[in-house]
């Protein structure tokens, strides 16, 4: 076995060819990010090395070395899953292009991550966001339509630029929303949202509609088709840097977080706002129970004599 330090070790021109062969392939197969892409290259590169050190390349190794190496290699959490992400991909793939060959990384354990804690705006923060765009212009209504309904209906941005006209009920108020899964739901839309869809739909729609037959879309791009995810997203970044708002701190998920957390900080029930946030399990709806105690124990920690 080899003295030589894991990191100065040379790396063979074989395990060289295969990580770029992978790289190629899962950036043609699946579109990985160029960040995304780099990380599972130093990943396996790094292994390629540990291993040569071993007297081992990547498409020998077994079991008992990726663990040891996992053992000798301390990360954070959060760098184990990625590399352990990058080796399955890897050795998934030796295994599809070898039928033979016994993929390493099946009976290997997973970290469990550590749950992080949905960001959202205080609520003048949302109040400022809401107000930017330029109600006297069709884009602007059409923007500010969208940001309120958002935030008093906590929709998902897929179901947001999804809605079809007539999934909106403005008489009694409610939209009719398809979530994950296909799943339709009722939600109630807000006096102060319905009121500026109202405005949006007399003022704005038709005219981005014009010359485009029936759009089925309720909210319109300036070329009279179906706003995009992507769209939506650039708009709530520029108008929260317009407010002062980081562009970093905001996001359409984060509009859903705020939603939530700031219907359970005025006494709304869980099992309510499962319903209107369309979770299958209220599990997954109680983690804003934490962010409004979080905001709890900050307003003590601010306010108290002893805090």
């Amino acid at each position: 076995m080899s003295d030589a330090s894991p990191s100065h070790a040379e790396l063979s021109i074989a395990d060289s060819r295969m990580i770029e062969r992978f790289i190629e392939r899962v950036w043609s197969e699946d579109g990985l990010a160029a960040r995304t892409l780099e990380a599972y290259r130093r990943d396996l590169e790094q292994l390629a090395r540990w291993l040569a050190t071993r007297g081992r390349t990547l498409d020998t190794a077994g079991r008992d070395d990726l663990s040891a190496y996992h053992g000798s290699q301390p990360v954070s959490v959060r760098s184990m899953a990625r590399r352990q992400s990058a080796f399955r991909r890897f050795y998934a793939q030796l295994a599809r292009d070898d039928g033979g060959r016994e993929d390493p990384t099946l009976l290997m354990q997973r970290p469990r991550m550590p749950r992080g804690l949905p960001k959202a705006l205080a609520e003048r923060e949302i109040e400022a966001l809401l107000i930017a765009p330029d109600t006297g212009t069709a884009l602007g209504m059409r923007d500010r339509a969208m940001l309120e309904l958002m935030y008093s209906s906590g929709l998902r941005v897929s179901e947001l630029v999804e809605l079809p006209l007539v999934g909106l009920n403005t008489r009694q108020g409610v939209l009719r929303v398809t979530g994950k899964g296909g799943k339709d739901r009722l939600v109630p839309v807000g006096e102060e949202a319905l009121a500026h869809i109202d405005t949006y739909l007399r003022e704005a729609r038709p005219g981005l509609a014009q010359g485009h037959g029936q759009p089925a879309a309720l909210f319109l791009s300036r070329r009279g088709d179906a706003m995009t995810r992507q769209m939506f997203w650039t708009l709530v970044k520029r108008y929260a840097v317009q407010v002062g708002i980081p562009a970093k701190r905001v996001s359409p998920h984060v509009l859903r977080h705020s939603f939530a957390t700031h219907l359970l900080n005025h006494g709304a029930d869980l099992r309510a706002l499962q319903m209107l946030l369309g979770h299958s399990a209220l599990s997954t709806t109680q983690i804003y129970t934490l962010v409004a105690k979080e905001g709890l124990k900050r307003l003590h920690a601010q306010h108290h004599p002893r805090g």
